[in-house]
Parts: C-alpha cells; sequence; structure tokens
C-alpha cells in the first residue's frame, strides 16, 4: 500500500529523530535525508505529501551556513521552515509542537494518516520479493532482536530461500548459543547454519584495546565467516542485516559527528560480496517490537535485551583477554538472574555488566588482591536515542554485589554506573 510521507532535511538538527518519531506517531511516515538532496533523489522518493526544513546548532559547516537544495524549493510540496537562521523554530512544549505538526501534516500537506506496521510489513514482503526475486539470502542470525525479526519479515517474504547463519564468536552472552539453535532450528524451523568461530576471533582480537577498531575487525570477520558459509551454499546473492535507524544517525551524517561507528554500517569491508537487504532500517527500537509482535514472534524474543552486533566484545573494556571476557560473561549472568527474582525482567529496558582493563586492591580471605572492578548498567528508553537510569533497590544491588565478588573469578569490586544518555551512551564502548 502506498504510503504518505513527509520528509524532513538535515540542516543541522540534534532533534530530527525525535521530530520523525512525532510524525509517525500521528500515523504519517516520515524519513530524514540530506540537506542538498538532489532533484532526481527528490522526484523518486515515493508518496512525499510535505517537506520540513530543519536547521539547528550544526547547520554551519566547514564555515558555510548551509541550505536546501534549490531543487527542494522548486519541488511544489509543501514546505514547512523550523530555522532559517540559527533561532529555534520549533515550539518546546511537546503538546505545542505536534500541534504544530498536525496543522502543517494534515490541514496544509492533506497526508492520510495510513502509517501503521501492517501496511509497512505488506511494503517490505512486496520490496524484498521485489529485491530478491527467486535467488537467495543469507541471513546474520544473533538471536537479538532485530535479527530475529528480520529473519521472521524474510520468510513471510520468501521462505526457504532464506538461510540464516549463527556464529559463536566467543562474544555472546552465558547459554545463548544453545538458546538460538533450539529456537530458531527447532522450534522455527529456519535453514540454520551453526559456526564455531570462538578461537578465530578471540585471536583476531588479541590486544585490539581500541573501540572502534574492535566493532571493525568484529564486523569485517563476521562478513568473512559468512563469504566462506555463502561459497559452501548454492548462489547466495544478498546478505540480510537487522540494521535499524538508530545505527545509521549514530554512525553520522553530513550535519552531525558519528556517536559510534556500527558494525553493519561502518564496519562492512569495501570488496563486499553481496548485495544487501536490510527491511528494517528504517525503524526505531521501538517500531522493530511492534513489528515483531505483528509479525506474530512470541514476546520473549520480541522484548529480549538489547544486544550488540560486537556483543561482549564492546562489554570487556579494552584489549579483550579470555579471563577477563568470562568474568564479563560470568558477572552478566547473575545480574540477568537477579533482575529476573526481583521482577525487573522486561521492566528495565536493558541491564548489563562491563569489566575494564584495569585492577583494584582488594581483600580476600585476609590477604591482599588486586583484581578487576565490575560496572552495573541498567537503563529505561523508548528508542535508543536517548535513556534514563533504573532506580535499583540497594538490597538487590547489594545482593548482586556479594554474588558477583563471591562467584565471579578475578572480581573484587562492584561499581553502579548512574550516567544517563546523554552524557553517556548506553554502551561503554
Amino acid at each position: 500500500m502506498k504510503q504518505d510521507m513527509i520528509l524532513i532535511l538535515d540542516l543541522g538538527s540534534e532533534e530530527n529523530p525525535t521530530i520523525a518519531r512525532e510524525i509517525r506517531a500521528l500515523g504519517v511516515y516520515s524519513e530524514i535525508y540530506p540537506h542538498d538532496i538532489s532533484a532526481d533523489a527528490l522526484a523518486a522518493l515515493p508518496g512525499v505529501k510535505g517537506i520540513i526544513l530543519n536547521g539547528g546548532p550544526n547547520r554551519v559547516v566547514d564555515g558555510v551556513e548551509i541550505d536546501a537544495s534549490p531543487a527542494v524549493y522548486a519541488s511544489g510540496y509543501p514546505i514547512l521552515c523550523v530555522d532559517h537562521k540559527g533561532e529555534p523554530g520549533w515550539p518546546k512544549e511537546d503538546a505545542a509542537r505536534r500541534d504544530t505538526l498536525s496543522r502543517f501534516i494534515f490541514d496544509t500537506c492533506k497526508a492520510d494518516a495510513n502509517w501503521n506496521m501492517e501496511n509497512f510489513i505488506a511494503d517490505q514482503v512486496e520490496l524484498i520479493r521485489r529485491q530478491v526475486g527467486d535467488r537467495k539470502v543469507l541471513l546474520a542470525l544473533s538471536g537479538g532482536v532485530d535479527s530475529s525479526v528480520v529473519a521472521a519479515l524474510l520468510i513471510r517474504a520468501i521462505g526457504k530461500q532464506l538461510t540464516c547463519v549463527h556464529v559463536n564468536h566467543g562474544l555472546l552472552r552465558k547459554g545463548e548459543p544453545e538458546q538460538v539453535v533450539d529456537v530458531f532450528r527447532n522450534q522455527m524451523d529456519a535453514n540454520l547454519i551453526y559456526v564455531d568461530a570462538v578461537d578465530r576471533f578471540l585471536n583476531k582480537l588479541a590486544g585490539v584495546a581500541e573501540p572502534e577498531q574492535k566493532r571493525k575487525i568484529i564486523g569485517a570477520e563476521f562478513i568473512r565467516v559468512f563469504e566462506e558459509e555463502a561459497r559452501k551454499l548454492d548462489d547466495m546473492e544478498f546478505l540480510a542485516q537487522g540494521t535499524i535507524y538508530p545505527d545509521i544517525i549514530e554512525s553520522g551524517t553530513k550535519t552531525v559527528k558519528a556517536v559510534k561507528s556500527h558494525h553493519n554500517v561502518g564496519g562492512l569491508p569495501d570488496d563486499l560480496q553481496f548485495e544487501l537487504v536490510e527491511p528494517l532500517k528504517m525503524l526505531f527500537k521501538d517500531e522493530v517490537r511492534a513489528c515483531g509482535t505483528a509479525l506474530g514472534l512470541p514476546d520473549t524474543m520480541v522484548y529480549r535485551q538489547p544486544f550488540p552486533g560486537p556483543g561482549l566484545g564492546v562489554r570487556c573494556l579494552g584489549a579483550i583477554t579470555r579471563d577477563r571476557l568470562e568474568a564479563v560473561r560470568e558477572s552478566d549472568a547473575i545480574l540477568r538472574e537477579e533482575f529476573s527474582k526481583a521482577g525487573l525482567e522486561g521492566k528495565v529496558w536493558q541491564y548489563f555488566t562491563v569489566v575494564p582493563d584495569f585492577k583494584s586492591v582488594g581483600v580476600r580471605d585476609n590477604a591482599r588482591t588486586y583484581e578487576w572492578p565490575v560496572i552495573l548498567r541498567a537503563v529505561n528508553t523508548v528508542d535508543a536515542m536517548t535513556a534514563a537510569v533504573e532506580e535499583v533497590p540497594f538490597s538487590l544491588l547489594q545482593r548482586i554485589t556479594q554474588r558477583i565478588t563471591t562467584e565471579v573469578q578475578g572480581i573484587s569490586r562492584v561499581l553502579y554506573d548512574l550516567t544517563p544518555k546523554p552524557t553517556g551512551t548506553i554502551e561503554w564502548e
């Protein structure tokens, strides 16, 4: 079904994702594009009913104040200008801003409120079938929310043309490789290939401390594994990925510096042998979950904790060592178990542990020790663009601390991260 769309052109605002989400909440689809979109690119976009020029603090690029291309002003579409000279153009109150958007979208642009998950799924199924035809698709299936929803969407669109590859790179949480195999091979009847690549990945990562380098090594090695598996199969031409909108936004735009590169955005090799299939790349995290529910996935899968593509590799801070990686894995399992017992599972959006690459003095069995600290992180968010810290009961923190310092080898301290996003990010690396 053709859906109406409101285009947001990025003129340096940091609120583009917020405005896009507010438009979608009104039932109208919205996407963010560069300020200098060409006439051909604009004409190729389906269903455009109006354009928002959204300026902000990053409007000056290389000493020049940017503006929309002449093609935009000549397009004939209704245009709402947010900001031309750096003054705030949007009402700051949520209700007033929604009213401004609503009047522009429905009264000026005459858009229909036809954006919903059923229409999105129908459109994506059609687009996937058109892109893939009768050819075959390889999917990197981690078992997380994004890849699971992509798998369900591809199964609906192309069925057995999809082959899922689950790579155990040694950076997964405790028990996850076994769970992924059980759910997808045994319960969902997917074509699933299991690859044990633990030593391969950890050897590549040995001695690498810089976070972006770790992400790119993990992303590139993933692709190499898939290429090797694809060569064992017949005619694999496409690679499906669970890229979502925050991945793209945080990897940087023409006016906003990258927060961090994502393995599925900035870490792909130049000589990639596949054409990409990324049906979720314009969805925010809560919309991905809604898509999964609409596709019939169980809540235990749809509302599973988010997990970064590089896995525990970005929670074992600095250069990864096997003993410290195991400390991350075991402490994370204790945290998740205790949160579940306390009734916080499903109520807190994401919680995990990180272990930094330094030690501190401690006391164990009346003797001096020199061991690592563990940092606990628990946050709530809707779209992963901002996040608030969970107020965990102190008694629960005490119990978690006692278990981790007793049960996890090499750990002598437990700390709790109180930093929201911003100024921190959700992950530490």
